[in-house]
């Protein structure tokens, strides 16, 4: 059974998306402070994260980036504040997604599936991702979901990887950024497309020359259509 933590100052909230997540198969944990989910998340291993943004004495932000630091497993974020520079914020620190309140708990539970099967996937071995993949300076191991640029191993988040991997296996093809959405995160991507853009930043940063874009030398911008991956 998959195991879920949440970090929720409002007990309500917390309990009723545990309720909900429960009902459809998940084991959930709960803590309302933020030192104290900090050091449940680091401590103990979990297949999601669920984090509120505004915690007392450690914010969403500082367990999100403290997360990654060590695991890729699968954090949303879930904020009453609907300001863009917080979601940008919250993708760039390698959050996977960001829900603002209110939102209804089938919702929660819907984006919750998406990202355990798309990290099951990602993590499960499946014969279909194992071998390697070569283009111009990138080695892509996909058995162990390792990645070198011109000979060095560079890390990414799971998100990161498989952008960069669907873009690289479907060369020269341009993407909106709601289908990159739609393939990479699996659900409806209204009003969520910024995480493209972060995660198109956070690639360029790794793997271009020219991190801003302008003389790509692999990651394209078709200006008003998407982006596509130069071969």
């Amino acid at each position: 059974m998959s195991k879920i933590l949440i970090i929720e100052d409002e007990v309500a909230i917390a309990e009723l998306e545990k309720d909900y997540l429960e009902l459809s198969g998940f084991e959930v944990e709960i803590e309302n402070r933020g030192d104290a989910g900090l050091k449940r998340a680091i401590d103990t291993v979990f297949d999601m994260y669920i984090l509120d943004l505004m915690l007392p004495e450690v914010d969403g932000f500082e367990i999100c980036k403290k997360i990654r630091d060590v695991r890729n497993t699968p954090i949303l974020l879930v904020s009453a504040r609907k300001d863009d520079i917080d979601k940008i914020r919250g993708l760039g620190l390698g959050a996977d997604d960001y829900i603002t309140k209110p939102f209804s708990p089938s919702e929660l539970v819907a984006r919750v599936k998406a990202h355990m099967a798309r990290y099951d996937r990602l993590t499960g071995g499946n014969d279909r991702e194992t071998g390697f993949v070569e283009i111009r300076g990138i080695r892509i191991d996909k058995a162990n979901k390792r990645v070198w640029v011109n000979g060095e191993e560079k890390g990414f988040t799971v998100k990161e990887y498989d952008l960069l991997l669907f873009l690289i296996e479907n060369p020269n093809r341009v993407f909106s950024k709601e289908q990159l959405f739609s393939e990479i995160w699996g659900m409806d991507s209204v009003g969520d497309i910024t995480t493209v853009t972060v995660h198109i930043r956070k690639l360029r940063e790794k793997i271009e020359w020219n991190t801003e874009g302008t003389q790509p030398q692999y990651i394209e911008t078709v200006w008003g259509v998407g982006y596509r991956f130069r071969v």
